[in-house]
């Protein structure tokens, strides 16, 4: 019986850790999670000291690369490129959800508006950002507009084309209720359209908050005098690496922070689509 028991115990144990779909418990997550840190701090050392003897794969060491960091906080650049960098991210970004979700939600809802709109959508999305760069300087100039509106044209086709199938995801059954409820199609859209895509929604501006983020280190190329991608082209410059490996975790920070943001908000605002 004893030896039954125990065997059943790590049994439990491997389909706890090794099971498809299945929820960790919360000690076994931390101890994952703490592994996996631990993993790339150990990779880094190794690059950092026992690798790069004697090869010119240079890789500063972690003292080096927070002397960098300090150095930077001291002397005003690494706050003024920060901001300047969130700022470039938060309006274009921000201007391709909101139009992009809008637009997005009218395909997802209406086929006329699909047969109208995916051709063009479709056609401009495969055409790439980076592409556009000369004639927005042309069109635009060089100060803080052609920076926006390259992150914009990076990310908002994605947008639209996700969205719309995450409105289309909705179950037809709920609509037709709806109608036969009474509602009419904006309170079908407002009521019962947009509160079911919008876990999806949060889930789309996730996974192209990455692409903003790429396409600001292309805006920021775009002679600008300021900011985290344009800091690291300057430091390329005269090889001062420990810089660009603290820029670099700055720009890994900023994203894991932004993106824990929209988690929670997801987890926050649609806490029922957590537990299905």
């Amino acid at each position: 019986m004893i030896s039954t028991s125990s065997g059943g115990g790590r049994g439990r144990r491997q389909s706890t850790l090794l099971g498809l779909r299945q929820e960790l418990p919360r000690s076994y997550r931390w101890a994952a999670t703490f592994g996996g840190v631990l993993a790339i701090v150990a990779l880094w050392g190794l690059a950092s000291t026992v690798w790069a003897t004697g090869t010119s794969f240079s890789v500063p060491t972690f003292a080096s690369t927070w002397d960098a960091l300090v150095e930077m906080e001291n002397d005003g650049t690494l706050f003024t490129d920060l901001a300047a960098s969130l700022q470039r991210v938060v309006i274009g970004y921000g201007l391709a959800l909101a139009f992009g979700v809008a637009i997005g939600v009218l395909m997802g809802s209406f086929g006329s508006a699909t047969a109208f709109l995916e051709p063009q959508v479709g056609f401009l999305r495969y055409i790439p950002a980076s592409a556009l760069t000369p004639l927005f300087l042309i069109w635009m100039g060089i100060d803080e507009t052609p920076k926006v509106a390259l992150i914009i044209a990076g990310t908002i086709f994605y947008v639209i084309l996700m969205t719309a199938d995450v409105v289309r995801a909705v179950p037809m059954a709920l609509i037709n209720a709806a109608y036969t409820l009474g509602a009419g199609r904006l309170t079908i859209i407002r009521r019962v359209i947009m509160p079911h895509s919008w876990p999806g929604i949060i889930d789309v501006a996730r996974i192209n908050l990455a692409a903003a983020w790429l396409m600001l280190v292309v805006a920021e190329l775009l002679a600008a005098q300021d900011g985290l991608a344009f800091r690291i082209i300057r430091a390329q410059r005269f090889r001062a690496i420990d810089r660009m490996f603290a820029l670099l975790l700055i720009f890994g920070l900023l994203g894991l922070a932004s993106d824990l943001f929209l988690r929670w908000l997801r987890k926050r605002s649609a806490p029922w689509a957590e537990q299905s």
